[in-house]
């Protein structure tokens, strides 16, 4: 081997899952009274999330919680019952439509961010990788061709650790959208260590 180069691809991609962190959050004078009214209040929340198209198997629970708050310890002034859920949505420009059902569930709802995904990133990375490849072949070329030597065959490939998706601002696509939530693009970039034989 003779010649080894780095090549680098990037692609960019249009995430088309959203993830919404939701959840409820009640206060009352008795534990039981808490608990009971964020479980009605997450049901509510359970409902409403259906009724705005996102099914019952992508709706998770990720916290469940119940304890005291303290006037001044250890005088209890409440008890705070929480549960939140992770709701998948799956078209995401139904996304500002599914926010506006859940903050209209009522007091008790939280909305505790979101985030973007690609459903299908195994594709972006094979955009990313023949980037990538095709990089490291321009500059083994012209490696070659500063050595006055001719380029031979490829003997090694090795994919190096990728970088992770890097969100891209796209506030103007959003804002012909008419949405207030937009995914972006997620940039998707692949290293490639390629040796090269020298003809």
């Amino acid at each position: 081997m003779d010649i080894t180069v780095i090549g680098e691809g990037s692609v960019l991609a249009a995430p088309d899952i959203l993830r919404l962190h939701a959840g409820v959050e009640v206060r009352r004078a008795s534990a039981s009274e808490a608990f009971s009214a964020a479980r009605a209040a997450a049901a509510r929340l359970s409902e409403a999330l259906e009724r705005a198209g996102v099914p019952a198997r992508d709706v998770t629970t990720v916290e469940l919680s119940l304890g005291p708050e303290y006037e001044a310890y250890p005088k209890v002034s409440a008890y705070r019952a929480a549960q939140g859920v992770e709701a998948v949505v799956r078209d995401v420009s139904r996304a500002d439509h599914v926010i506006d059902t859940v903050a209209g569930v009522g007091e008790e709802v939280r909305l505790n961010g979101v985030a973007f995904e690609l459903s299908d990133p195994v594709r972006a990375l094979a955009g990313a990788r023949e980037r990538a490849f095709r990089d490291a072949a321009a500059k083994a070329a012209q490696y070659a061709a500063l050595a006055g030597r001719p380029l031979g065959r490829v003997v090694s490939v090795s994919e190096l650790r990728q970088a992770p998706p890097q969100p891209v601002r796209a506030a103007a696509m959003a804002a012909e959208a008419g949405a207030s939530i937009s995914p972006g693009t997620r940039q998707v970039t692949v290293y490639v260590e390629v040796g090269y034989d020298f003809a």
